[in-house]
């Protein structure tokens, strides 16, 4: 008698199969390639999900046609657009692009610091206009950065930072002193009592009803008049009206921004024309290969499941990031 392949179903976007990797598993595993709008009909009797497409908010309104889910994947390193309540209070282990995006964010963040710094954004201006304009530009070594979220790419960040001669100071859920990345970590939810000196404000840190327009109107006002953000976490944990008011009366001089409120940023947001504001199209992790690192990721923790192995970088759903590492 042959015994029954586990289900997994495999959510991409319309239009779109599963990445190639996934066929490494067709002897090992049913697989199911849906769109959001099948979703519901796939789920019946399926063992693990794929969210490839990550952004897509199906999943909530398909759940109840579950029946037996124990494993699912997301395809990012957020997993806010697919926690509910449902899946916060069920037994299905969560796994998400741990480690793929740290790196790469990381060098997007270094990017932003030296091209504020060293007024790369004002020179192609002038090079635009073809004005010859003399400057001088900041060292960023000795430069303060505090950066709020102290998971993986906090920390990928913080090292990068600090190999180019900043001081870096952590932002957590917990204070404490001799962090191995960051030093020092204050409390989060205290932020704006420890920026006084803080020259670049990042933030990187995850999306939870703890984060939500963390940095707002007190923060801006808490920074030194020079300082710059920079968001490559999630856009609500920015209050972006707060930022453009800063920004216009002075109380810091820009962001480079790489997620938003609402995305893509809508064509009447003030933010496209607001002096010192730098936008990029959530692309900070999304090097060269990207999506093929993704797939593999998935497929060695396929294997893993289908073995019956621990899964490595799993969830806390009710707090909605991965706590194997110390630090938060």
């Amino acid at each position: 008698m042959t015994a029954t392949l586990p289900v997994l179903v495999v959510l991409s976007a319309p239009g779109e199969d599963a990445p190639p990797q996934v066929a490494a598993l067709r002897d090992r595993m049913e697989i199911r390639v849906v769109d959001a709008d099948h979703l519901a009909e796939a789920l019946p009797g399926a063992d693990a999900l794929f969210v490839w497409d990550f952004f897509n908010p199906a999943l909530a309104a398909a759940w109840k046609h579950q029946d037996r889910l124990r494993w699912m994947h997301v395809a990012s390193a957020g997993v806010d657009a697919v926690l509910f309540d449902e899946l916060r209070a069920s037994s299905v282990v969560l796994t998400n692009a741990h480690g793929i995006f740290d790196r790469p964010i990381a060098e997007f963040v270094l990017a932003s610091v030296l091209a504020e710094a060293k007024l790369l954004h004002q020179s192609a201006d002038f090079q635009r206009a073809r004005e010859w304009v003399h400057r001088e530009p900041r060292s960023v070594e000795g430069a303060r950065a505090m950066i709020v979220g102290t998971g993986g790419i906090g920390r990928a960040t913080a090292r990068l930072l600090s190999a180019v001669g900043m001081q870096v100071v952590g932002a957590g859920r917990t204070p404490r002193s001799g962090d191995p990345d960051f030093g020092e970590v204050v409390a989060s939810d205290r932020l704006a009592e420890h920026i006084a000196d803080v020259d670049f404000l990042i933030n990187a840190a995850p999306l939870t009803p703890s984060t939500t327009g963390l940095l707002n109107a007190e923060v801006f006002q808490a920074l030194p008049s020079h300082a710059h953000v920079v968001n490559i976490g999630r856009g609500p944990s920015l209050v972006e009206a707060d930022l453009g008011k800063a920004i216009r009366e002075g109380a810091i001089a820009g962001a480079s921004l790489d997620v938003f409120e609402v995305e893509p940023l809508p064509n009447e947001s003030p933010l496209w024309d607001l002096p010192g504001v730098r936008i990029s199209a959530h692309m900070s992790g999304d090097v060269a290969g990207w999506r093929d690192r993704l797939a593999e990721q998935f497929v060695d923790l396929a294997e893993r499941w289908l073995e019956g192995a621990p899964m490595p970088h799993e969830i806390d759903k009710q707090n909605g990031f991965v706590t194997s590492r110390s630090g938060s």
